[in-house]
């Protein structure tokens, strides 16, 4: 019983068929159709679409260097649920199996399923002349230049999971044990729950895709089926898109309401798994605790109730699951990497947080399970190759348009590609539309040390690098030229990638970042006054928060009866 097989846990891969054919004139490289997603999308985009399927390759073949045998696929495992891409990626897991003899274990994430009936998706594709065309499953937008193609459109429950029906969803000869919350059958008709519209004028019997697994003798796997469908007031189509809440902002706040039944569920599992000396481990898609561990608080001063914020799950949450015996849950959704502890009446409960493979920082987890404790690693893909037929088709895409060739298509490597995009994420998303207007004009263009010359006058930027000039005395001017842009980004990276991102900014940069903090840093409690400088002192502050989190963690964590013990690796 204390050798239990070791699981990877791969989260958000996103994945996107590049090779698959949606029928419209692709854009042609080294002889070859691609279906290439344009950089126009892309660069505002929180995730990149074209690198998906090498950066997917590269995660299973990792994982059949290092012979696991299973393999969990926490939610988002497709781009948008298109039918071409969910059966595609199918084929792509079912030649693992059969090649490594691996096992594959699935969750739905918002991304992948919608409501009973599905959905419609537009995306802007490149074609043949290197412009960007919209291809869709609706025929009602069909007109020149639009192309449309059933293979767009992303299935519902329960249809939605059948392509994916052989990795967990349903029973299997070779499980030692399944189960669903609703028993022992796996039909999709005896799987279904009642949710009301908040006026009670409409009600749906949709399906939950949860499931309990035993793969292997004393090892339980608890996939818990987050996603959650409200129905909305008034009068609609029966079962269209427009008649429910989408699960994406929904999650375990909405999950506590309409799908009550889980937690009971929930504490009957971890009940029988104590009793019958179980190990237990338990995923959903999307966090139970805040993943970033209160580190984010200045967000919702400085930006209003963000993505993130309208993400994080209440105390409620935790508080439920605790009571429910849960001590231990993995999640992805926000593609943020972090480990989050809490206690409440007594117990522990432990989030770790599952990086994705298409945004900084590329990662996924293995976890080695024993019982007496669980040894979790972070496998960083940073160093992957990239597809260079991607960069030909960017660079041609911006030539078009007349823009200058972008740093990102110069990259050596992969995680060098995804701190590039989060480069121009921050130009062309977060700082221009998310900002407020009046502080990206005071800030437009400026450098670190004119910066702090708006907070406090000229030679401010003197104070600030007096300590990085006695140990980093070449690097001090260089730090004061910085671009403000370039700051910035170092900010988003720190708050998604924690400890990952460490390796992608040097320490006179982190000193420096020290130093803003501490000369012009304020609590986001003392609230914003609605100046840029006002702003900036928020902003600055934020850095110590995100540092100290960076820096007290780990790559790789013990969890022993029911305490985190976190230990360098």
């Amino acid at each position: 019983m204390d050798d239990l097989p070791k699981i990877a846990v791969i989260a958000d891969a996103h994945f996107h068929d590049l090779e698959g054919d949606f029928e419209f004139p692709a854009i042609e490289i080294d002889g070859k159709r691609l279906a290439v997603r344009s950089w126009a999308d892309t660069r505002e985009s929180t995730r990149v679409f074209n690198e998906s399927a090498r950066a997917l390759d590269e995660a299973l073949s990792e994982v059949a260097r290092r012979g696991i045998r299973h393999v969990v696929l926490l939610g988002d495992y497709t781009d948008d649920g298109q039918r071409q891409t969910t059966e595609r990626l199918r084929i792509i897991l079912d030649r693992h199996e059969r090649e490594h003899d691996t096992r594959f274990y699935a969750l739905p994430g918002n991304h992948d399923i919608y409501g009973p009936k599905g959905r419609h998706h537009t995306k802007q594709f490149l074609d043949r002349s290197d412009a960007g065309v919209l291809v869709t499953s609706d025929d009602e937008k069909a007109a020149p230049g639009v192309y449309a193609t059933s293979r767009m459109y992303c299935e519902g429950y329960p249809i939605g999971l059948a392509p994916m029906a052989a990795f967990g969803y349903f029973r299997k000869p070779d499980y030692i044990h399944w189960e669903t919350p609703f028993g022992a059958s796996d039909r999709a008709e005896d799987r279904l729950y009642e949710v009301p519209s908040p006026d009670g004028c409409n009600t749906y019997a949709l399906m939950d895709a949860s499931y309990l697994v035993e793969p292997e003798p004393g090892l339980w796997l608890m996939m818990i089926d987050a996603n959650v469908f409200e129905p909305r007031d008034g009068v609609f189509e029966e079962g269209e898109e427009a008649a429910f809440i989408d699960s994406t902002g929904a999650g375990w706040n909405a999950l506590l309401r309409l799908k009550p039944f889980v937690i009971d569920w929930i504490a009957d599992v971890t009940a029988r798994a104590e009793r019958l000396g179980k190990t237990l481990l338990a995923f959903s898609h999307y966090p139970v605790l805040d993943p970033f561990d209160g580190a984010t608080g200045a967000e919702g001063v400085l930006f209003g109730e963000t993505n993130i914020a309208r993400r994080t799950p209440r105390e409620a949450v935790a508080a439920a699951l605790a009571n429910a015996g849960l001590t231990l849950h993995f999640s992805g959704h926000l593609h943020v990497e972090g480990v989050t502890r809490r206690e409440r009446s007594g117990r522990s409960i432990v989030n770790v947080a599952v990086p994705s493979l298409v945004a900084f920082p590329p990662a996924f987890k293995v976890i080695d399970p024993s019982v007496s404790k669980i040894s979790i690693e972070t496998v960083e893909l940073a160093s992957a190759a990239v597809d260079r037929r991607v960069f030909e088709a960017y660079g041609r895409e911006t030539a078009r348009t007349g823009e200058a060739p972008g740093p990102a298509f110069e990259v050596p490597d992969y995680g060098s590609f995804l701190r590039a995009h989060k480069r121009a994420l921050v130009q062309h998303r977060y700082f221009p539309k998310e900002w407020p207007q009046d502080v990206v004009e005071r800030i437009s263009g400026l450098s670190v040390a004119e910066a702090c010359e708006l907070m406090a006058g000229a030679g401010a930027i003197e104070g600030v690098l007096e300590a990085i000039s006695a140990h980093w005395p070449e690097d001090a001017a260089r730090l004061a030229r910085l671009e403000m842009l370039e700051l910035i980004t170092d900010w988003y990276c720190l708050r998604q990638a924690a400890v990952l991102a460490l390796d992608r900014i040097a320490a006179p940069r982190r000193a420096l970042y020290r130093a803003l903090s501490a000369r012009f840093g304020r609590a986001p409690e003392a609230g914003w006054d609605g100046s840029a400088t006002g702003f900036l002192s928020i902003f600055f502050g934020a850095f110590d928060a995100f540092l100290d989190r960076a820096e007290a963690g780990h790559r790789r964590i013990d969890i022993k009866n029911t305490t985190c013990e976190e230990a360098a690796a």
